[in-house]
């Protein structure tokens, strides 16, 4: 049996929760390693809606143990908030179903405040950030200056820790003519949810190998998508942490080597929240009709997602950098009533036709997309648990896109609901 690393391979909101969900079923821990509570995961059980921020999508199953690896920054305030939400649907959250790692950083109040007031300034140039506060908490973590939950344990250190922080962080304050941080402030902050948190702080990586000596089935879960990783995406219109599979080590303490199947989750169109190019992108009646039928509203932000059809140029670009194995092909049910669906199969950039995305942001400005146009099914697929309940034209579609991505189909969810899932090959069965 191998284990199974589940990354996003667009630009974020493929689907990972509901695959995740689906996976989690066969693991016996569900670990997270990257992202904040920026990311938004929607899986429906029983009809009912559960939107996941920060917690991994296996906390819904049964005798499961979810882990918040140390490669997520963590708002505490927001994870307790979504622990008592859960607890509300039925879902109760223990020390036995969650831990978090010791080593994880804490994003703060005045992240958010940074994170806020830096992108308003920005005006029309804006990243598009939810202003969580990721990116400011993922800076203090690369200039050695993050607080983390390991860190709470010592009232006295950590003064010292929050003094230090705050003498850079006032700097970036006084530029941006905001009001001034006290350690007081951030202490008091700290001790409105400390007791409630720590109950959950553990060493993760002892839990991992152990786990892994008795043959037992990890799934590491990502958030946002590849096309967003800090140096591999589209830069400077990404997130700030590394979205690819082997961030999936740094980001839990576990040896590449022990991964196990790369399931790179791609949609059946094209999708993106906030800036940045988009070269498929449809700004007209289609890209609306896509977006009210694939219900494209940020899970997190609530936002409008900007709808395209199926790049298979980028989307390669994501699966050559990444290693991907499988994917899991997702909402195909949404292209049902079109006549004609679209896939973008080239670029044509200052007059030349190119096979690959171009990571020059001047010429990702210029790119045209170059389509090969496929006939719709306009058939139903909604609900289809096997491939002979599907249109032979759908399947046509899902057999050009593997051609594409040289990359096979191995599972295919035609609904958000957790059963409706077309099983092609098991990823823990590597």
């Amino acid at each position: 049996m191998s284990n199974v690393t589940v990354v996003g391979a667009q630009w974020g909101d493929e689907g990972k929760g509901k695959i995740v969900d689906w996976l989690a079923n066969e693991a016996d821990i569900v670990v997270r390693f990257q992202g904040g509570n920026n990311a938004g995961h929607t899986i429906v059980v029983n009809k009912k809606k559960i939107a996941l921020s920060l917690i991994p999508s296996g906390i819904i199953r049964k005798n499961k143990l979810s882990i918040i690896g140390n490669g997520v920054v963590v708002n505490p305030l927001a994870l307790l908030d979504e622990i008592s939400r859960l607890n509300k649907v039925g879902v109760k959250i223990t020390r036995k179903n969650l831990r978090i790692s010791e080593n994880s950083s804490i994003i703060f109040s005045f992240h958010k405040k940074i994170d806020e007031i830096r992108e308003k300034r920005k005006g029309p140039n804006k990243i598009g950030t939810t202003g969580r506060g990721i990116g400011p908490a993922y800076e203090d973590r690369v200039g050695r200056r993050a607080i983390r939950f390991a860190d709470l344990a010592n009232d006295n250190f950590l003064k010292e820790k929050i003094k230090n922080t705050l003498d850079y962080h006032n700097i970036i304050l006084a530029g941006l003519k905001s009001q001034l941080i006290t350690e007081k402030e951030i202490f008091d902050e700290v001790s409105s949810y400390k007791k409630s948190i720590l109950r959950y702080v553990d060493r993760i990586f002892p839990i991992l190998k152990k786990a892994k000596n008795e043959g037992k089935k990890i799934l590491f879960e990502g958030a946002q998508g590849i096309l967003l990783d800090v140096d591999h995406g589209t830069y400077p219109f990404v997130t700030s942490s590394n979205t690819l599979p082997s961030a999936a080590a740094s980001g839990t303490g576990m040896p590449l080597k022990n991964l196990g199947y790369i399931l790179g989750i791609v949609k059946a169109y094209t999708t993106r929240v906030g800036s940045g190019p988009f070269p498929s992108e449809l700004k007209n009646k289609i890209g609306e009709k896509l977006g009210r039928i694939g219900n494209e509203f940020g899970t997190v932000t609530g936002r409008q997602r900007r709808c395209g059809w199926f790049d298979a140029i980028i989307t390669k670009h994501s699966i050559d950098i990444s290693g991907i194995d499988g994917i899991a092909l997702t909402k195909l049910d949404v292209l049902d009533s079109f006549e004609e669906i679209k896939i973008c199969v080239g670029y044509r950039v200052n007059g030349k036709v190119i096979n690959y995305f171009p990571l020059s942001e001047i010429d990702q400005k210029k790119i045209k997309p170059i389509y090969e146009i496929h006939q719709g099914w306009r058939e139903n697929t909604q609900g289809a648990k096997t491939w002979s309940d599907l249109p032979a034209l759908a399947i046509k579609y899902v057999r050009r896109i593997e051609e594409l991505l040289q990359t096979q189909v191995s599972l295919l969810s035609t609904s958000p609901k957790r059963e409706d899932t077309i099983l092609v090959k098991n990823p823990f069965l590597g």
